[in-house]
């Protein structure tokens, strides 16, 4: 059974005066880009069937603004995750989940999306390799259980930068 990953980097945030990182808050800009990445999420990816959200401000601003929704775990685990952290949250997916939404942060996303990804001579892996941006998506699919969803393994299939 064919397994859908997406990694979605957070919307551009705000520095508001005394918000420490963890708190600060999404700017327009975000808020923007964030509905727009859902819009393309909905017009162009399978149903989502699970969320895991880092528990930043800025994170759980950009799922609300996707408009996706999909049962979610917040989790204080993918703020400042390394990509053997996230890949191992990954792997913990119920086998019933055929598609999953990660929300997090850089380096985390690009990081780990170009661990997983097996086809690094792609398109989508060359935009990636230049840039993750805010709201930027990154579509991984997997031939096998997510507990299988060893670096490597997967393919990247589409790269998106909504603006």
């Amino acid at each position: 059974m064919a397994r859908t990953l997406i990694l979605m980097r957070h919307g551009k945030s705000g520095y508001p005066d005394g918000v420490g990182d963890h708190e600060r808050p999404l700017a327009p800009r975000g808020l923007r880009e964030a509905g727009l990445a859902g819009d393309w999420l909905r017009a162009t990816q399978p149903d989502i069937d699970a969320v895991l959200c880092s528990t930043a401000t800025r994170t759980r601003e950009t799922l609300e603004a996707t408009g996706i929704k999909a049962p979610v775990s917040f989790e204080s685990a993918i703020y400042e995750a390394s990509p053997h952290t996230l890949i191992e949250m990954i792997q913990l997916t119920d086998d019933s989940v055929q598609t999953l939404l990660l929300v997090g942060h850089s380096p985390g996303m690009p990081w780990t999306a170009w661990e997983l990804a097996s086809n690094r001579s792609s398109t989508a892996a060359e935009e990636l390799s230049r840039k993750f941006p805010t709201s930027a998506l990154a579509v991984i699919e997997f031939d096998r259980p997510w507990a299988s969803a060893d670096p490597g393994t997967g393919d990247l299939v589409r790269f998106h930068v909504p603006r």
